[in-house]
C-alpha cells in the first residue's frame, strides 16, 4: 500500500493537528439503531431501515447530503494520484469519520477526498461528527489519548470499523494496553511493529541523523568537564512519577554515580537559561537544549512507560549528538538500534551499584567509551533490521518531502474499508458461493503493554501511601474494567453512554467474586 505526495502542512500546524485534543470538541447528538456485535453482516432487528448498515447483499451507497457534499465542493478538485485509477464521484466514495478531530490533517476545511496510490482506491475524510450514522461511513478514526470508554460513540453500527491511532506513551490510556481494550478496534497505527501500520520509528528522522559526527569530540567533553565541574551522566526530567518509576532508580543510582540531574525531578543543577525550563523546548531539538547535551558523556535516557517499541526522542537524542545512552524503556530496543554495541541497558545489570562500577570503567577506559560510538563511522549502521525497517518507511520526519503518518494513517484505513467493501460485493454476487469477509479485530500485540513496575526495587517494598503505587497500578488495572464495560455495552447494544457507570459496577461486582 502506498498513498500519493501531497503537500504537507506547515510544521506547526501539524504538531497542533498531532497533539491537540478532541475531547473539547462539540459533540451532536446521537441517535439511531443498536448494534449487536462488532461487525455484522445482518442488521439489527432494533434498526430502523433507514439506519440499518446494509447487508453485503443489498449494498447501496447513499449521498452524503448537505455536509459533505457541501464541504467537498469546496475543496481541492480530485485527482487520480499513480497507482489510483478510482473514477467514483465523491458522492459514492466511503468515509472515514475522525472522531478525534483535533487531528484532522486537512487545512482548511472539514471534509477531504483522499486519493490513495497502490490501487486500493479513494475515500472521503471527515471530521463532521453528524456523518457517524450515514451508510456509507465505514470507519471511526480515533486518537487513543483522547479515547475515552464513557464516551465512545454507541451505538456501534455492524459495517462500521473502529481505527486506532496511537502514537504516544502507553500511560496516557492504559485502557488500550490490555487486550480487552484492543479488540474494541479493527485497524491500528501505534508504537507497536506489529499494528497494522506500525510507527515504531517516528522519532528517528532517518539514518543520518544518528550517523552526524558528535557535535563535541572526547577531547572537548572532558574539557567542558573540567571547565563547568559536570558529571559524566546527565538527567534531564521534568515530567515526574509516571509509570516507569524512573526517579527512584535514578535516586538510588546516584549513591553509587555523580548525576547531573536537571529539571524538576531529582533536581541538583540549574538549567543553563530560563527558557529551558519550558518543557517543551525539552521535546524539540533546540540549539542551546543540543548543545547542553551534547557536553555529557552519558544520557539517562528512561522512558516514561516500559512497553515494546516504545521508543522516543529520549533515545534518539543523544546518539545524535554523540552521547551515549544508559536506558530504560522499550525490552525490544536493541532490535532497532544502529549496531549491536550503541546502548547501555539498565535492565542488563543486577542494581544500580552494578551499573554505576561500568559507568566509571568507562568513563576511565576512553577506548572503550568510543566502542559505543562506531555506529557514527563509515559502514558503522550494521543491522539490517533497522535499514530495510527505514527503506519501507513511507512517511518522513520533519521531512516536508514526504507525507506525514497520518495521512499514511487514512490511506491505510482506507485501503481497508474499500477491500472489505469490494470483498462484500463478491459475496453479494456470488449468491453465498464465495463466503463473506472475516472482520479483522485487533489483537494485545497491536498496543498491549505491561503493568507499571518499581524502577527499584520489589512492589512489596513500597510503602502504602507512595504517589507512584497508588496513581499508576490502580489506572492500569482500572482500565481493564472500563475497556470490559464498554465491550459488554456494545455486545448488549447500549445506546446510552450514561450506563456506562452501571457497566462499570458489574464488571467490578464479577470481578470481586471470581477474586
Amino acid at each position: 500500500m502506498a498513498f500519493v505526495r501531497r503537500p504537507l502542512m506547515a510544521a506547526a500546524l501539524f504538531l497542533l493537528a498531532l497533539f491537540a485534543s478532541a475531547r473539547g470538541a462539540e459533540r451532536g447528538a446521537v441517535v439511531g439503531c443498536a448494534s449487536s456485535g462488532l461487525w455484522e453482516s445482518e442488521a439489527s432487528e432494533a434498526c430502523p431501515a433507514e439506519l440499518s448498515p446494509p447487508e453485503a447483499a443489498s449494498f447501496l451507497p447513499q449521498p452524503a447530503a448537505g455536509l459533505v457534499v457541501a464541504s467537498v465542493a469546496a475543496a481541492s478538485p480530485s485527482f487520480r494520484g499513480p497507482g489510483n485509477s478510482d473514477p467514483r464521484p465523491n458522492r459514492e466514495l466511503p468515509i472515514l469519520l475522525w472522531w478525534s478531530g483535533g487531528l484532522f490533517p486537512h487545512f482548511p476545511g472539514s471534509t477531504a477526498r483522499l486519493e490513495c496510490g497502490g490501487g486500493g482506491g479513494s475515500c472521503l475524510a471527515t471530521k463532521e461528527r453528524r456523518a457517524r450514522l450515514r451508510r456509507r461511513t465505514r470507519a471511526l478514526l480515533f486518537y487513543g489519548t483522547d479515547f475515552r470508554a464513557y464516551e465512545a460513540p454507541l451505538p456501534r453500527p455492524p459495517h462500521q470499523a473502529w481505527a486506532l491511532l496511537h502514537e504516544e506513551s502507553p500511560m496516557n490510556n492504559y485502557l488500550l494496553s490490555h487486550a480487552a481494550g484492543a479488540r474494541l478496534f479493527n485497524y491500528t497505527a501505534t508504537f507497536r511493529r506489529e499494528s497494522g501500520y506500525p510507527l515504531s520509528l517516528q522519532w528517528l528522522p532517518g539514518l543520518d541523523y544518528l550517523r552526524r559526527p558528535p557535535a563535541l569530540g572526547l577531547a572537548e567533553k572532558e574539557s567542558a568537564r573540567r571547565r563547568e565541574g559536570l558529571a559524566a551522566v546527565l538527567y534531564i526530567q521534568s515530567h515526574c512519577d509516571v509509570p516507569s518509576d524512573r526517579d527512584r532508580y535514578v535516586r538510588e543510582l546516584a549513591k553509587h554515580l555523580q548525576v547531573d540531574s536537571y529539571g524538576a525531578c531529582l533536581n541538583n543543577r540549574e538549567l543553563p537559561s530560563a527558557r529551558l525550563k519550558d518543557t517543551s523546548t525539552a521535546t524539540t531539538e533546540d540549539s542551546e537544549f543540543m548543545a547542553l547535551i551534547s557536553k555529557y558523556k552519558f544520557h539517562l535516557a528512561m522512558e516514561n512507560a516500559i512497553c515494546r517499541d516504545y521508543m522516543t526522542e529520549k533515545l534518539w537524542r543523544p546518539m545524535h549528538v554523540g552521547a551515549v545512552p544508559i536506558y530504560r524503556g522499550s525490552p525490544s530496543v536493541r532490535d532497532w538500534m544502529p549496531d549491536n554495541h550503541s546502548i547501555i541497558l539498565i535492565d542488563d545489570f543486577e542494581s544500580p551499584k552494578e551499573l554505576a562500577e561500568y559507568i566509571n570503567f568507562l568513563d576511565r577506559n576512553p577506548e572503550k567509551y568510543l566502542e559505543y560510538l562506531k555506529y557514527k563511522s563509515p559502514g558503522g549502521i550494521t543491522n539490517r533490521f533497522l535499514v530495510e525497517s527505514m527503506e519501507k518507511r513511507e512517511w518522513g520526519v520533519n521531512d516536508m518531502t514526504l507525507p506525514n503518518y497520518l495521512n499514511g494513517f487514512e490511506c491505510y484505513v482506507c485501503d481497508k474499508v474499500n477491500a472489505r467493501m469490494k470483498a462484500e460485493e463478491e459475496h453479494r454476487k456470488s449468491r453465498g458461493k464465495v463466503p463473506p469477509p472475516e472482520p479483522e479485530i485487533a489483537q494485545f500485540s497491536h498496543m498491549g503493554c505491561p503493568p507499571p513496575a518499581p524502577g527499584y526495587g520489589n512492589i512489596e517494598d513500597i510503602p502504602d501511601g507512595d504517589s507512584w503505587k497508588e496513581m499508576w497500578l490502580q489506572d492500569y488495572w482500572q482500565s481493564l474494567d472500563q475497556a470490559e464495560a464498554l465491550t459488554a455495552m456494545i455486545h448488549h447494544n447500549e445506546s446510552h453512554q450514561g450506563r456506562f457507570w452501571d457497566y462499570m459496577h458489574q464488571v467490578f461486582m464479577k470481578r470481586t467474586q471470581q477474586n
